[in-house]
Formats: C-alpha cells, structure tokens, sequence
C-alpha cells in the first residue's frame, strides 16, 4: 500500500543557499543602511545577543544612526547550514572592514550563528547571536 502525503511540506534543495542569501542580505542591509532590507530579512519578534547586548531592530538603526558616517564590508566564510521543515540553522565566521568618517579604520573578526523560521512560506531571521572571535595559537 502506497500512501501519498501531499500536505507535508519537504524543503527544497535550495533552502541552505535560500538561508545564506537571507542571512547576508541583512548584513548587505547595515553595509547600505537600509532599514528595509534588514526588516524583510527578519521576523518581527527579532532578537540580537552581541557581546552582552540584547538588541532588536530598532537598536540596530539606532546604531547605524548613531556611528555615520561610516562604510563596512563583511566577509563570511566556513558557513555551516542546517534547514528543516520550519526552521533552520546557520553557523559561520565573518570578518568586517569599517571605515569611520574618512580616517578611521577597524577590523573584527566574529563567529556567528543564527536561527531561521519559515513564516508564510518565507524564510526569516528570528535570532542572531554575535561573539568576537580571536585567533587560536595556530592560526
């Protein structure tokens, strides 16, 4: 006997490239300062642990705000990614290049790890969690 369970959903292939697009997007939303872009990229109940802060989005504009001018670039690598039925996973480390006014430069470097939800058939961000990253011995 074959039973056939149409109404189950199964991810497609695509979904860990779907969650790392997501997941940049919003980074690409504080390199532009766009507010909508980092809004589109998360749920509504967002939440952001960075270094012993809890943000949400309003914080993260206000921050944005708070520190122009300045230009960033991220670099991720060594992403690790995990998608299921309705939620998923991401862990990785980035590198960001800041420039603020027009002297002032600073690199960091972070491990990252975030949590997704699917919502309405749309993947969204709903936790970020941010540690400064240093350099092992062998590195």
């Amino acid at each position: 006997m074959t039973v056939f369970l149409s109404g189950c959903y199964r991810p497609k292939v695509d979904e860990p490239d779907e969650l790392k697009q997501l997941f940049e997007s919003y980074f690409h939303g504080i390199e532009t300062k766009d507010h909508k872009k980092i809004i589109d990229a998360t749920t509504d109940d967002f939440v952001l642990f960075e270094m012993g802060r809890v943000w949400n989005n309003d914080s993260v504009f206000i921050n944005i705000d708070r520190n122009l001018p300045f230009e960033v670039r991220y670099t991720f690598r060594d992403y690790k990614i995990h998608a299921d039925h309705t939620s998923g996973d991401i862990t990785c480390f980035n590198h960001g290049e800041f420039v603020f006014g027009d002297s002032t430069k600073q690199t960091l470097d972070w491990i990252e790890s975030a949590t997704f939800r699917l919502i309405d058939g749309k993947w969204r961000m709903n936790f970020l969690h941010i540690t400064e990253r240093y350099k092992t011995i062998d590195e």
